[in-house]
């Protein structure tokens, strides 16, 4: 009997995303993370806050957390 193999998670794609109750792809926001001096205060407190994926690359993401 053939048994059914499980995928494994991408294990840098699960560091960087989560998905939402109704199957968005949660993000967070790049270029926060160093150099921050010349950056604006408005600048930095919007890269604070969480988007989501386009729909163009939700669906390759969301292969990659099989079990999220």
């Amino acid at each position: 009997m053939a048994t059914k193999n499980k995928i494994k998670t991408h294990r840098g794609a699960a560091k960087r995303f989560s998905l939402t109750k109704s199957g968005k792809v949660k993000r967070s926001h790049a270029y926060r993370s160093h150099i921050l001096t010349k950056k604006t205060t408005k600048r930095k407190r919007a890269l604070r806050k969480n988007g989501y994926a386009a729909d163009a690359n939700a669906s390759t993401i969301k292969k990659l957390i099989p079990y999220s």
